[in-house]
C-alpha cells in the first residue's frame, strides 16, 4: 500500500473510517518505525495542527506503527521539540568488569558436591580456609565471596549445569491394603470382650451372682429372690 498518497486530514479520516478492521504490517526494527513517525509528522505538519487534527494523526499512527498510545505520544512530543528519534539505551562504553569467572562457578560446584551443599556462611568459611589454611591458589577470588553473592553464583547457568539434576517421579510401592483370609470363628483375638481371660471373667460372674442373690425384691418389700 502506498500510504504516501494520503496528504490531508480529511483523507486520513476517510481512510480510518474504511479500514477499522484492517491490520497493518508494521516495520520490524525500531529505527524504521522512528523514521516512519517522523515522515508522517512532517507530511501533515503535525506541529501546526489543532488538537482534533492531531488526534486523527495519532489514531493513524496507532494503526500503522505498532506502538502504544502512551509511547507514541512521547515520541511525537520529542518530534515537536526538534529532537531526533533514536534508541536512548545502549551498551555502556566502559562496563563493569566481571569479578567472578565461570571457572569460579565450576570450582564452587566442586566444593558443594564434595561437602553436600552446605549453608552460605559455612560454604564461605570453607572457601576462606581453602586459600588461607591450605594455600590453594584457585580460591583467590572465592575467598572474598560474600554470602549473598554466593547464592547468585549458585543460580548461574554454569553452576546449575554441574549441580542440578532432574529425576522422574517414582511410583508409590507401599501397598494400600492387604487381602487375607478371615480368622476362624471363635478366635480369641476376634472377640476378646466375649471370651476374656478365665480368671477375670470367673470372678466377675461369681460376684454378680452373689450380689443378685443377696438383694431384696423392690416390689415385694421383704422376701428374698
Amino acid at each position: 500500500m502506498d500510504e504516501t498518497r494520503l496528504q490531508t486530514i480529511s483523507q486520513l479520516q476517510a481512510f480510518l473510517a474504511g479500514t477499522l478492521e484492517v491490520r497493518f504490517c508494521v516495520p520490524d526494527s525500531d529505527d524504521a518505525r522512528y523514521a516512519y513517525i517522523v515522515s508522517v509528522a512532517q507530511r501533515f505538519g503535525y506541529a501546526r495542527l489543532n488538537r482534533p487534527d492531531k488526534g486523527v494523526v495519532l489514531r493513524y499512527l496507532l494503526a500503522t506503527c505498532g506502538y502504544s498510545r502512551a509511547q507514541l505520544t512521547r515520541l511525537l512530543a520529542r518530534v515537536l521539540d526538534g529532537q531526533s528519534l533514536h534508541k536512548r539505551y545502549r551498551a555502556p562504553a566502559h562496563p563493569f568488569a566481571q569479578r567472578y569467572t565461570p571457572a569460579d562457578a565450576l570450582l564452587l560446584a566442586e566444593v558443594d558436591r564434595a561437602h553436600g551443599t552446605l549453608s552460605g556462611p559455612a560454604t564461605t568459611h570453607l572457601l576462606k580456609r581453602a586459600l588461607h589454611v591450605f594455600g590453594d591458589a584457585r580460591f583467590e577470588r572465592l575467598a572474598s565471596l560474600s554470602v549473598s553473592h554466593l547464592y547468585n553464583l549458585r543460580h548461574s547457568k554454569t553452576y546449575q549445569s554441574q549441580r542440578v539434576s532432574f529425576t522422574k517421579t517414582r511410583p508409590v510401592v507401599n501397598p494400600i491394603g492387604m487381602r487375607r483370609a478371615p480368622p476362624p470363628r471363635g478366635s480369641p483375638w476376634l472377640h476378646p470382650h466375649r471370651l476374656g481371660s478365665p480368671g477375670r471373667s470367673g470372678r466377675h460372674q461369681g460376684g454378680l451372682s452373689r450380689q443378685c442373690g443377696g438383694h431384696r425384691h423392690p416390689v415385694g418389700g421383704g422376701g428374698h429372690l
